[in-house]
């Protein structure tokens, strides 16, 4: 394979796991689908993960639970937002501006394929 050909399948790669999409990576393990690398971080996988187990969190109840700073869950939570993986609303209370997460109904489907991931990962690891 021809460097430009090898840079081409990278940003396609890049891209795709940037949308958010499996895509098999050739050469390895004969077209075994990529990580989603926008869950895979771990700030990242915290999040969905506690919205998952949760209808809707704040901004604070995440940077609380993820011990967390606001730079930090501000980065990562509009990463995800740009994947649609999660919905965010602002509203004030009073006076105090207040922001709620949710995880859509994407964002449930990218963990699933995430964590079917993993399993069989673990899986294929312990048989051998």
């Amino acid at each position: 394979m021809g460097k430009s050909s090898a840079l081409r399948q990278s940003s396609a790669r890049k891209r795709d796991a940037d949308a958010g999409r499996l895509r098999p990576v050739a050469g390895r393990g004969g077209g075994a689908p990529a990580l989603d690398r926008v869950i895979h971080e771990r700030m990242r996988l915290g999040i969905v993960s506690a919205l998952a187990v949760n209808d809707k969190l704040s901004f604070n109840d995440l940077k609380k639970l993820l011990n967390t700073t606001d730079g930090n869950l501000s980065v990562h939570a509009r990463k995800l937002e740009a994947a649609g993986y999660l919905g965010c609303t602002k509203y004030f209370e009073g006076r105090l501006p207040k922001t709620e997460y949710r995880l859509t109904a994407e964002g449930r489907r990218a963990l699933e394929r995430y964590l079917d991931h993993m399993e069989a990962l673990i899986r294929a690891t312990r048989e051998r």
